[in-house]
C-alpha cells in the first residue's frame, strides 16, 4: 500500500512538472505578425519612426531587421514611397544606418526604409553565412517576399555586393534602383552581364579608396543607366565619411525613379 501511494505521488510529480515545462518552453518558431505587434507596443523609440522587428520566417530563413516607417503612416501605408533596401560591409551593421541618420532621413522623405542584417552579423550571427552565390540571391529574394518589399530601391556597400550583385545581374526586374558603394565580387561576372542590365544605378565611391572604390568602378561603369557620385577626399566607407553629401546625393536619385 505505501509502495503504491509512493508511486501515485511520483507520478503525480512528473505529470507537474511537464505542464510547467510546456508552459514555460516556446511553442516553435514565432509568427511574423505577431512579432511585428509586440514590438509595435513595445517599441520605446517609437518617436523616432524606428520599429525594430525580429522573427524568425518559415524554414531555416532567420532574420533580423529594421524597419522605419514614415511617422503616421503605420495606418496609411498607401502614403509611403517605394521602399529602400539597405544592406552593409562587413565591418557595420543595419544599426549603422540608423546611427548614421539615414533611415531617419528616409523615413522623413515618405520612403520606407528597410535595414537588414546580414547572415552572420548584427543580430543575425545565429544564422549561418551564406556559402553560395545562389543561396545569397535567395536569402534576399526571401526577405523582400516576407516583408511584402516589391521592386526595391538596393543600396550595397562592400561586402554585400556579394548578395546584390547576384540579384542584379541575375534578377534586374525584382529592383527599381541600385545603389552600389565599392562592393566587393564585381569581378566575378563578365562584362557582357554589366552591359544587358537597364536598372537605374547611381555608382557612390569615395575618392581616396584606392582599393575597391577603383576595382569596382572599372566594371560598374559597363552599366547603362548609371549616374556617378564621387564623395571627394573620403575612403572606403565614404558614406561614413561624407553623410552630408551622400544623403543629398541618395535622395536626389531616389527623386528621379
Amino acid at each position: 500500500m505505501g509502495l503504491g501511494r509512493h508511486k501515485l505521488v511520483l507520478l503525480v510529480l512528473v505529470l507537474s512538472i511537464s505542464v510547467l515545462l510546456y508552459l514555460l518552453l516556446p511553442s516553435g518558431q514565432p509568427d511574423l505578425e505577431e512579432a511585428r505587434a509586440e514590438v509595435l507596443r513595445s517599441d520605446p523609440q517609437d518617436t523616432m519612426n524606428i520599429t525594430v522587428r525580429t522573427a524568425t520566417l518559415a524554414g531555416d530563413w532567420p532574420t533580423f531587421y529594421r524597419e522605419v516607417l514614415p511617422r503616421n503612416s503605420l495606418e496609411d501605408a498607401t502614403a509611403e514611397r517605394f521602399p529602400v533596401l539597405l544592406l552593409h560591409g562587413r565591418s557595420f551593421t543595419s544599426k549603422t544606418w540608423e546611427d548614421l541618420g539615414t533611415l531617419h532621413i528616409l523615413s522623413e522623405h515618405g520612403y520606407r526604409a528597410v535595414a537588414i542584417d546580414l547572415p552572420g552579423y548584427g543580430e543575425s550571427l545565429r544564422a549561418q553565412p551564406m556559402s553560395s552565390e545562389k543561396g545569397r540571391t535567395d536569402y534576399l529574394l526571401h526577405i523582400m517576399e516576407s516583408l511584402g518589399i516589391r521592386q526595391p530601391v538596393l543600396i550595397s556597400p562592400s561586402m554585400s555586393g556579394l548578395f546584390s550583385l547576384p540579384l542584379l545581374l541575375q534578377h534586374p526586374d525584382r529592383l527599381r534602383g541600385f545603389i552600389p558603394i565599392a562592393p566587393v565580387g564585381t569581378k566575378g561576372f563578365k562584362p557582357q552581364l554589366y552591359q544587358q542590365i537597364q536598372v537605374p544605378t547611381l555608382i557612390v565611391y569615395g575618392t581616396e579608396d584606392i582599393n575597391l572604390g577603383r576595382q569596382s568602378l572599372e566594371s560598374l561603369k559597363l552599366l547603362l543607366n548609371r549616374t556617378l557620385s564621387p564623395l571627394h577626399g573620403a575612403g572606403h566607407a565614404c558614406y561614413m565619411d561624407r553623410p552630408e553629401e551622400f544623403h543629398t546625393a541618395l535622395l536626389m536619385f531616389l527623386s528621379k525613379l
